[in-house]
């Protein structure tokens, strides 16, 4: 009968840690297991991209002509097209920020109020009240000072093949790239999605990430020093609920 209080704490324990924690727990002495390659589209987080689309336009049927409409070149062109094509996304960010804002306020305040004579009961009130014009006074004084400075230095270089997972009615791509790898014991997610222009893609199949319309990119992972590096899940729920 005692085991069932601690069988209670347990299974709420585990509720607590969810599928994350399970997971570590089932990767106990080896490295973390990459996930399958699979279709892109069959993720279920993934949702089919709508984007503003200009009025259709029909073709000119032109008699004899060679170019077609739409065509980059007269030779077949080997860049990403189509969905199932596959295109380099190349991402060579190096940003720096720098904020800083200080902030200072001064309050002072001050109220008296009092009752001189109310349908003649204060005199009745004698001795009780020695300045009936000053029953009530209020005095507030606040000061606020606030000092706040960012400064931010990132870059990031990378480049990983992506997929074409949709064709816009106006000719865009919606591309999403994954890549993921193992290296001592520390599994390594690489993740860009957005939407491009064909006519921004080089010749070597390649688009830069500033060309990226919607761009989402991600690069992190999980592992033992991840975990060192991150506040324990108790640690975090605390954060969150303690008000003081």
């Amino acid at each position: 009968m005692v085991a069932a209080p601690w069988a209670a704490v347990a299974i709420s324990c585990l509720a607590l840690a969810g599928c994350g924690h399970l997971q570590r727990l089932s990767e106990v002495g080896r490295p973390p297991e990459m996930s399958k390659t699979s279709d892109p589209t069959k993720d279920p987080n993934y949702r089919p991209i709508t984007m503003p689309m200009p009025k259709t336009q029909a073709a000119p049927n032109e008699a004899n002509a060679l170019w077609r409409p739409g065509s980059r070149a007269f030779f077949k062109d080997q860049r990403a097209a189509q969905a199932g094509d596959i295109v380099t996304v190349v991402v060579s960010m190096n940003d720096t920020a720098q904020l800083k804002n200080v902030t200072s306020a001064a309050r002072t305040g001050g109220e008296t109020a009092g009752i001189p004579d109310f349908l003649g009961l204060t005199s009745r009130l004698g001795p009780t009240i020695a300045d009936p014009s000053k029953i009530i006074s209020l005095n507030s004084t606040n000061n606020s000072t606030g000092t706040g400075q960012i400064q931010r230095n990132e870059s990031v270089t990378l480049r990983l093949a992506g997929v074409v997972t949709q064709v816009l009615p106006n000719g865009n791509l919606v591309v999403a790239a994954r890549q993921e790898f193992v290296v001592n014991r520390e599994l390594r997610e690489l993740r860009v999605t957005g939407v491009i222009r064909p006519q921004d893609i080089a010749s070597d199949n390649t688009v830069l990430h500033d060309r990226m319309a919607e761009a989402r990119i991600a690069y992190g992972g999980r592992g033992q020093l991840t975990e060192l590096q991150s506040a324990r899940w108790g640690q975090q729920l605390f954060d969150i609920l303690l008000p003081f």
